[in-house]
């Protein structure tokens, strides 16, 4: 009986021990995971030419903090370690060294700017560590055969430029397009986009197109400068603090021209409140997300559900600013590839479980878009919807457009 006792009593033991060396076995973890944390990276603009921006960076980290104290990811709580690079790439790359070689972050996600994140990409793509979500709309972030650490996550520049392209071919097919861009990648991606859209039409269409450099500190010399073409059509290129200023000088010139703005710079609380409604009536541009002013979506379960959060979590917040949305959309992804993650906290896992989202929705986004993606895939929100501005909020019209281009 003794010998029985004993007997079943070393097999339950070593069945404990199986089962216990089995589980932690089945998790696997790179530098920046453990059980009980998951270390991410940030790089955002907090000062200088974009530091409208910086407002996405608070977001997230107030997004992740009430993620924590929820009790975390899969039990584990997200360590958010986001620095400042005032939109200056060399800043940028020390930034990234930084996070991935002092802090040993798991990956860098949702870091702002086009330029910025060019500067980095080959490094984190030989270092293969995630350069995931970044906060740009360049095409190239699309481009899983040559950079497959690197995913974007907003609708990319090019196909934003190509919806705008098609609405002037069927209501203003004699347009005189005058175009102000911002003279690096950011900028040439959107102007690529909306001479692609015009096919044979865009020589004869664009009149102008006007550069400007983030170290400027106005813009009114070129807006003045594109008036003189007489133009009936402005793109607007341009980030948010120049965004501001070109609504503001085409109403002081008293330029008469239909006027489209880029989704970057469409914030109600950082570019048309500043520059004045009065000044910013029936402005073109193009959404993905809800906008908070929007009466229409007062009654909306996720709406109700972001502001409940502004309140709570970030109450300092402008629930006003598109940056806020955008931060909580984007947190809200980040959230769900690492719920897919399991207990498999590897780069390459993380990677595999963000080109393995099928229809899914932050309640930000507008109906009828969705995130996809796959292993050649790397554009999770791929859909615009038009709207112009009326009184103190955007208006919505058309059909939800998709119009996606890859690297």
């Amino acid at each position: 009986m003794m010998i029985t006792r004993r007997a079943a009593l070393a097999s339950v033991a070593a069945i404990a021990f199986a089962s216990t060396t089995a589980s932690a076995a089945d998790k696997k973890y790179d530098t920046g995971a453990s059980d009980t944390e998951i270390k991410i990276g940030n790089i955002m603009p907090y000062s200088g030419p974009a530091s409208a921006y910086g407002i996405i960076g608070k977001t997230e980290a107030a997004y992740f903090k009430k993620i924590n104290a929820e009790g975390g990811i899969n039990g584990r709580k997200i360590n958010f370690i986001s620095y400042d690079d005032a939109y200056s790439p060399p800043k940028t790359v020390e930034q990234a060294r930084k996070l991935v070689e002092s802090d040993e972050v798991l990956f860098i996600f949702n870091s702002l700017g086009t330029p910025p994140n060019t500067a980095i990409q080959k490094y984190m793509n030989s270092k293969k560590v995630p350069q995931l979500f970044v906060a740009t709309g360049a095409t190239k972030w699309n481009d899983p055969s040559n950079f497959p650490w690197t995913m974007g996550w907003q609708p990319n520049y090019q196909s934003e430029s190509r919806i705008y392209a098609k609405y002037l071919l069927k209501e203003k097919p004699d347009a005189k397009i005058a175009v102000l861009y911002q003279n690096d990648d950011y900028g040439k991606d959107y102007l690529k986009g909306l001479k692609d859209g015009l096919g044979a039409k865009a020589a004869s269409m664009i009149v102008m197109e006007e550069s400007y450099e983030t170290a400027e500190p106005s813009i009114d010399g070129h807006i003045v400068k594109l008036k003189t073409t007489g133009a009936d059509v402005f793109m607007n290129i341009t980030t948010p603090k120049f965004a501001a200023q070109a609504i503001k000088k085409i109403k002081e010139i008293d330029w008469k021209t239909l006027h489209l703005l880029n989704n970057v710079s469409a914030s109600v609380g950082s570019v048309l409140k500043p520059a004045g409604f009065e000044n910013s009536q029936d402005i073109i541009s193009a959404a993905y997300l809800k906008d908070v002013s929007d009466p229409q979506w007062k009654d909306d379960a996720g709406m109700k559900q972001f502001l409940d959060f502004m309140a709570k979590e970030f109450p300092e917040g402008d629930k006003l600013d598109g940056g806020t949305v955008v931060g909580y959309a984007v947190a809200q992804t980040l959230v769900q590839v690492l719920k897919q993650c399991g207990d498999d906290l590897t780069r390459a896992n993380v990677m595999k479980q963000a080109a393995s989202l099928r229809n899914f929705r932050s309640e930000m986004l507008l109906p009828g878009i969705s995130i996809n993606t796959s292993a050649t895939d790397f554009a999770p929100v791929s859909q615009l919807q038009l709207m112009r501005f009326k009184g103190e909020k955007w208006e919505l019209f058309g059909d939800v457009i998709s119009a996606d281009v890859g690297g």
